[in-house]
């Protein structure tokens, strides 16, 4: 992400480091401005150089991850044609990505979804776009008959999410072992081929 002409000054870096830091064993509301200067070693009024508040950090550390997740998810599905694979990529990349990532993980399932500014941000917009993805993957996937005409696909999308996030929390929460290939095969399974015996 760029600032004032600048691609990521080291600055503004090491402040999204000490709050990610921070936040391994914190919750943010109790992560003060002060803590995060210290830890970063540089001054408090370096944090509002770069940021509007507190807040705004939190949300342009979630922005800066959800770039980087959602080029790794574009990248494994390169060259992929099927929708059900694809769909299959989305779900193991993202529990792979809250197991490997608590701290972001445990920020976007539980810290920010209870304030009305995240949705107004640019954090919020990628996961937008993310969820748009997995849209366009499932419209895809009902076009080529993969998926069943008839299915909606946005209550698809939203029984995806749902199973990813579900899966997920209570490990991430009380620091859970997740097994994101066995979680995926899983979920895959009743999603694309049915609970019914």
């Amino acid at each position: 992400m760029k600032h004032k002409g600048q691609t990521n000054p080291p600055g503004r870096q090491k402040i999204i480091n000490a709050l990610t830091e921070l936040m391994g064993t914190k919750d943010f509301q109790s992560v003060t401005t002060a803590e995060i200067a210290a830890r970063a070693g540089v001054t408090e009024g370096l944090i509002y150089k770069y940021f509007k508040d507190k807040k705004d950090l939190l949300y342009q550390v979630l922005n800066d991850i959800f770039i980087q997740f959602n080029q790794s998810v574009v990248e494994r599905m390169a060259g992929k044609v099927s929708a059900i694979e694809k769909l299959e990529i989305i779900i193991r990349a993202s529990i792979e990505y809250y197991t490997a990532n608590r701290v972001f993980a445990r920020m976007l399932l539980l810290e920010v979804r209870n304030t009305q500014d995240y949705f107004a941000s640019e954090a919020y917009a990628m996961v937008k776009n993310y969820a748009r993805n997995i849209l366009d993957v499932i419209n895809d996937g009902i076009g080529r008959g993969e998926i069943r005409r008839g299915t909606d696909p946005y209550i698809l999308r939203k029984v995806i999410l749902g199973a990813m996030e579900h899966a997920c929390l209570g490990e991430i929460i009380f620091a859970g072992q997740l097994d994101a290939k066995a979680i995926t095969q899983a979920i895959s399974n009743i999603i694309f081929n049915g609970a019914r015996a």
